[in-house]
């Protein structure tokens, strides 16, 4: 079955990879592309500064763009994938939700609300029954989504293969590509020959977003994660790809063989989008790389390297595509979880 979808921030570096994710997609037909005052009116093709490797589609390239206004998108769209900076899906968002549609989002902005679900598939895709208390709370007919920040994307499916010997405590340092910011976002004369140790709000949304991910739901509530989660987050001069180190304590003690058995035998999820296994990992100490590991899978699969035991714990490393899995692919990957449950 195809399902009719938009794009609310079509223009932008995600809303580029969400249609060149969408347009090809066997489930999912764009009917719909929305944008700022100053784009709406216009041809996509005229709209947007494609930067995309990949061709702009032909069919989407003469697609008319809407103001991101629920008024300005037809009835019959069934959902809306949403890459809208987080000042403008924390005013617009819930204007979608309560006209009807269902929102898929990749904006930061109520990710730790109560009653809206934040979702890895593959890692916590019962949260979603979350929907039914949101829609009675809100008084909803549509329903709100989230997707988690990219850095925070790449380590929690590795820290949920972890916590079967029960996850205590997580320490991360992040080595995050300069796309994470937006093509305007750091200019060349801060990242060239540099690294930048300081990256606004990164750490709080690690540490918070994945203690949400790796709680329990109990169709009432959330319980977060008791794990405590440190991070520290950098900026480096690559252009995709987070490279993350990560230390983890757990309350069952655990060899690096038990935990590279973990991470290689972890669950994926029977949807379009979700690689099988969802955790690579690499037996070369100096691997994952970002320019040799991030397109693995379509660039949607978890690698993880490095793993060895330290006096706390566990020390390994861990890399994700940050604007395909940890961003538009991500945002696509709920998309189809909600059609399976259906949602739409």
């Amino acid at each position: 079955m195809t399902h009719t979808v938009g794009v609310l921030g079509a223009t932008g570096a995600v809303g580029q990879r969400l249609i060149q994710l969408l347009d090809p997609h066997p489930e999912f037909e764009i009917a719909c592309l929305t944008a700022s005052p100053e784009s709406a009116g216009r041809p996509y093709r005229d709209a947007a500064k494609w930067r995309i490797s990949t061709p702009i589609p032909e069919d989407v390239a003469e697609i008319t763009v809407a103001e991101t206004d629920p008024e300005a998108v037809p009835d019959d769209v069934d959902m809306l994938f949403s890459s809208l900076p987080s000042s403008v899906g924390e005013r617009v968002e819930p204007d979608f939700a309560e006209a009807g549609y269902v929102v898929s989002s990749n904006s930061s902005n109520q990710r730790m609300a109560p009653d809206v679900p934040l979702v890895i598939p593959e890692v916590n895709a019962d949260h979603l029954a979350m929907l039914e208390v949101q829609r009675d709370e809100r008084g909803w007919d549509g329903a709100l989504v989230k997707n988690p920040n990219c850095s925070t994307i790449t380590m929690v499916p590795t820290l949920a293969a972890l916590d079967t010997f029960g996850l205590s405590r997580v320490h991360v340092a992040t080595l995050q590509a300069v796309s994470g910011a937006g093509y305007s976002g750091v200019t060349s004369m801060e990242i060239i020959d540099n690294a930048v140790p300081h990256i606004g709000g990164e750490e709080e949304k690690m540490e918070s977003e994945s203690r949400k991910l790796l709680g329990a739901f109990d169709g009432a509530e959330l319980s977060l994660h008791d794990a405590t989660v440190s991070a520290s987050c950098n900026r480096i001069p690559t252009l995709d790809g987070h490279l993350e180190n990560v230390w983890a304590e757990t309350e069952e003690e655990a060899s690096a063989e038990d935990a590279i058995e973990a991470m290689e035998t972890y669950d994926s999820i029977d949807l379009p989008s979700s690689p099988d296994p969802l955790i690579h990992v690499f037996e070369e100490p100096e691997r994952p790389q970002p320019r040799l590991d991030r397109e693995r899978e379509n660039g949607m699969q978890i690698c993880a390297g490095g793993v060895r035991e330290s006096e706390t714990g566990l020390q390994y490393n861990c890399l994700a595509h940050n604007t395909l899995r940890g961003a538009a692919g991500a945002s696509v990957l709920n998309g189809e979880l909600l059609a399976e449950q259906g949602y739409i």
